[in-house]
C-alpha cells in the first residue's frame, strides 16, 4: 500500500482535508466521499492526477473514480491519513437540504458498498457450483456439493446480519444491537414454527393474507421469510437508531452501558416482528411486483429502456437505485428479469474499447484502452467509459445502443439472474436455474453478450478514425516519444527539436491583465496547475494561441488543454467554479484531438451570464509543463487583445 500513500494525501487535500470528510466508502472503482462542502474541493486538479479515472459529483456523493485499484487506495486513505472507515474528524452530517433521490441513493449505496466484495464472492460460488453440478462435475447432493453451497449461501441467508451492521455505520446506531435485530430475523426457531399449524388468518382475502402461528402479548405475529431479504432489516435499523437515540437521553448515565441495548432490543426486535418486518416485506413484495408488472407489459421495451440508460446511471451513481429491486425480486420470485436486462451493457462498451484500441494509432490512448478494456471483460466498465468512451461522445452513444439491444435480446429468450454475483463474464454462471440445472439461461447469457459486443464493435470499428494530424513537421514534434522499434529512428531526436528554440505563445483572450498570484483560487495563484498569467476578459471568446493540438476539452466547455506544435502544454480555464454551470452560457467549436491553427476559435462564453450566476471570469492561461524550461516570462501590458503576445516559453 505504501506505493499509494503519495496518492492518498494528494486526494485527500483535494477534497477539502480530513476535516472536510463526513464519511468515506468505495465500491468497485470509486472512493465515494461524503464532504461537508464540495465547493472545497479541487475537483479539476483531482481529475488531472494520474491515478484518477475521473470525478462525479452525484446522489450527494463526491465519488473519486480510481478503478480497479481502488480497494488499496481506500486502505491507504485509513492508514496514513487518519480518517476512519465511514467518517472523518467529524461525521455530523451537514443540515443543507438534500433532495429525496439524493438521499436514497447515498442511503443505498452507503448500505451496500461495504458488503458489495462479499456478496459478489458467495454469488459468483453459488453460480460455480451450479455450474460444477450442471456439467456432472460434481454430484448434487453429495458432500462437496453442500459444502460449496454453505460456502456461497452462507452470507446471502444472514444477510440481514451484515446488512444490519452497514445499516448501523449510515443510521448511527450501536452495530451489535443492529445486528441482533438482523439476526432475529432469521432465528431458526422462527422458521420452525413457520412450517407448523397455523392458529388463524388475518387480512383474509386481500393481498396481505397472512397466517398467524403465534401470538406476543396476545398480538399476533405475521411472520415472515426473511433470510435473504434486504428491505425489513434496512427499515428496523432506521427505526430503531431513533429509538436507541431515544431511550439513550432517558436511561441514567450509570446504567447506559447495558441499559440502552436491553431497553433498545426489547422494543425493537418485537416491534420488527410484528410491525417493521411485515410492513418491509409487503413493501419488498410491491416494488417487486410494480417493476415486474411494468416489464409485463412489454417487456422488449422495459429491456431496451433498462439496458440504453444503465452506463448513463453508471456515469451519475445512480445505478445504486435498482439494485435492491433486483435482489428483492431474486429473494420474493426466486429470479429476476427486470434489472438484469441491463446485462449486455458491459459487453457492447467493451467491444467499443475494442474497435477502438484497433483503429487508433494513438499509443496514449492505446494505454488506456487496453487495461480498460481488460477490466471490462470482469464487468468493470467506468476505466472504460471515462478513459475512453465518453470524451468521444459519439462511441459512448454506440455503447448506449449496444447496451439498449443487448436488454432488448434479454427480454426476448427470457433471460432471468437467479443468482446475485459476478458480473461481466463472471455472470454466465449466474443465469443458471439451481432449482433444475437448466443451462439455457447461460447459454442465451452468451448469446447476449456476444451480440451486445458484435453491436458496439461493428458500429465502431468503420466509424472511428483518430483526428486528422498535424503537418508532418509540426506532428513529429507534438508526438509522444514513442517506444523505438527495430527498424525505427531513435525517438530522441524528436524530443531535443521540442527544445531547440523559445517558443511565444499569443493570447488567446482580450481583456484585462491579472497577475498569476491574484487569482481568487488557490489551486491556480500557487502554480500547482502551471505558470502563467490571468485575464479578465472583455470579450467572451478563446483563440487559439498558438498551432496545437486539442488535448484536453472539457464537456461543459469551460476550460481546454492544448499542446502547441512546439511542445508547450497549456491549460486555459474560463472563470472559477465555472464548471458548476454545467456548460450553460459556453459553445465549443473545436473537438479533443483536432488540430487548430493559432487565432481559430475555440471557444465563445457568455461573461454576463457567468457573473449573473455568481462566478468570477478571469481565466488563468498556463504552461503547465514548465518544469521543462528555463523559465515562462509573461507580458508586463496592464490590457491585451486576442493575438497579442502573451507567454513566452524560455528554453
Amino acid at each position: 500500500m505504501a506505493k499509494y500513500t503519495q496518492l492518498a494525501a494528494d486526494i485527500v487535500k483535494n477534497v477539502g482535508g480530513k476535516s472536510n470528510v463526513i464519511s468515506l466508502a468505495h465500491c468497485i472503482t470509486r472512493l465515494r466521499f461524503k464532504l461537508k462542502d464540495e465547493k472545497k474541493a479541487n475537483t479539476d486538479v483531482l481529475k488531472a492526477m494520474d491515478d484518477v479515472v475521473t470525478v462525479v459529483q452525484s446522489g450527494g456523493q463526491y465519488q473519486v473514480v480510481i478503478g480497479p485499484k481502488v480497494g488499496e487506495v481506500y486502505d491507504e486513505i485509513l492508514a496514513s491519513q487518519g480518517i476512519k472507515a465511514g467518517g472523518g474528524d467529524d461525521a455530523a452530517e451537514d443540515d443543507a437540504p438534500k433532495k429525496p433521490l439524493d438521499v436514497f441513493i447515498d442511503t443505498v449505496s452507503g448500505i451496500f458498498t461495504p458488503v458489495l466484495g462479499v456478496l459478489a464472492a458467495s454469488g459468483m460460488i453459488k453460480g460455480l457450483t451450479a455450474l460444477l453440478a450442471a456439467f456432472n462435475i460434481i454430484e448434487q447432493g453429495g458432500g462437496t456439493y453442500q459444502v460449496m453451497s454453505v460456502i456461497g449461501d452462507a452470507f446471502f441467508y444472514f444477510l440481514p446480519v451484515f446488512l444490519g451492521l452497514s445499516a448501523a455505520r449510515k443510521f448511527k446506531m450501536s452495530e451489535f444491537a443492529a445486528m441482533a435485530i438482523g439476526a432475529s430475523l432469521v432465528y431458526p426457531s422462527l422458521s420452525t414454527i413457520m412450517q407448523g399449524e397455523a392458529l388463524y388468518t388475518v387480512l383474509s382475502g386481500s393481498t396481505f393474507e397472512s397466517p398467524v402461528h403465534l401470538e406476543f402479548l396476545g398480538i399476533p405475529v405475521l411472520l415472515m421469510t426473511y433470510a435473504s431479504s434486504v428491505i425489513p432489516i434496512i427499515l428496523a435499523v432506521f427505526v430503531g437508531s431513533k429509538v436507541e437515540k431515544f431511550y439513550a437521553g432517558v436511561v441514567p448515565q450509570l446504567l447506559r452501558n447495558f441499559g440502552v441495548p436491553f431497553c433498545t432490543l426489547l422494543t425493537m426486535i418485537p416491534l420488527t416482528l410484528l410491525v417493521v418486518g411485515p410492513i418491509a416485506t409487503w413493501l419488498g413484495k410491491a416494488i417487486g411486483a410494480i417493476a415486474t408488472g411494468l416489464f409485463d407489459v412489454s417487456p422488449i421495451l422495459a429491456g431496451v429502456f433498462i439496458g440504453g440508460i444503465w452506463q448513463i446511471a453508471v456515469v451519475g451513481g445512480v445505478h445504486w437505485g435498482l439494485i435492491p429491486i433486483m435482489i428483492q425480486n431474486i429473494v420474493t420470485y426466486g429470479a429476476d428479469p427486470v434489472v438484469i436486462t441491463m446485462f449486455g451493457t458491459t459487453f457492447a462498451q467493451i467491444g467499443v474499447v475494442l474497435a477502438i484500441i484497433l483503429r487508433t494509432k494513438d499509443q496514449k490512448l492505446k494505454g488506456i484502452a487496453i487495461p480498460a478494456f481488460l477490466s471490462g471483460i470482469f464487468g468493470v466498465t467506468e476505466p472504460a467509459i471515462y478513459g475512453v468512451t465518453l470524451p468521444r461522445k459519439k462511441f459512448f452513444i454506440i455503447s448506449c445502443i449496444g447496451g439498449a439491444i443487448g436488454g432488448a435480446l434479454v427480454a426476448m429468450l427470457g433471460v432471468k439472474l437467479f443468482i446475485f454475483g459476478g458480473l461481466g463474464v463472471f455472470q454466465y454462471p449466474c443465469f443458471i436455474d439451481p432449482a433444475t440445472n437448466d443451462l439455457s439461461g447461460m447459454y442465451n447469457g452468451m448469446i447476449v453478450s456476444a451480440v451486445a459486443f458484435a453491436v458496439g464493435f461493428g458500429l465502431s470499428f468503420p466509424l472511428y478514425k483518430d483526428e486528422a494530424p498535424a503537418p508532418a513537421a509540426a506532428a513529429a514534434a507534438a508526438a509522444p516519444t514513442p517506444a523505438p522499434a527495430p527498424s525505427a529512428q531513435p525517438a530522441a531526436p524528436v524530443v531535443e527539436e521540442k527544445k531547440i528554440e523559445r517558443e511565444i505563445l499569443k493570447s488567446p483572450l482580450t481583456g484585462n491583465i491579472v497577475a498569476l498570484a491574484d487569482v481568487p483560487d488557490e489551486v491556480f495563484s500557487s502554480g500547482l496547475l502551471g505558470k502563467g498569467i490571468a485575464v479578465e476578459p472583455t470579450v467572451g471568446k478563446v483563440i487559439a494561441p498558438a498551432d496545437a493540438e486539442v488535448t484536453t476539452l472539457f464537456p461543459t466547455g469551460h476550460a481546454i488543454g492544448l499542446l502547441t506544435d512546439k511542445g508547450a502544454e497549456m491549460l486555459i480555464h474560463v472563470g472559477m467554479d465555472t464548471v458548476k454551470m454545467e456548460g450553460r452560457g459556453f459553445k465549443t467549436h473545436v473537438a479533443q484531438g483536432d488540430h487548430v491553427k493559432q487565432g481559430q476559435t475555440l471557444i465563445e462564453f457568455d461573461i454576463d451570464m457567468i457573473k449573473k450566476e455568481g462566478y468570477p471570469v478571469i481565466t488563468p492561461v498556463l504552461v503547465t509543463n514548465h518544469d521543462k524550461y528555463k523559465d515562462i516570462v509573461t507580458t508586463d501590458g496592464k490590457t491585451v487583445n486576442g493575438g497579442d503576445n502573451l507567454i513566452t516559453v524560455v528554453v
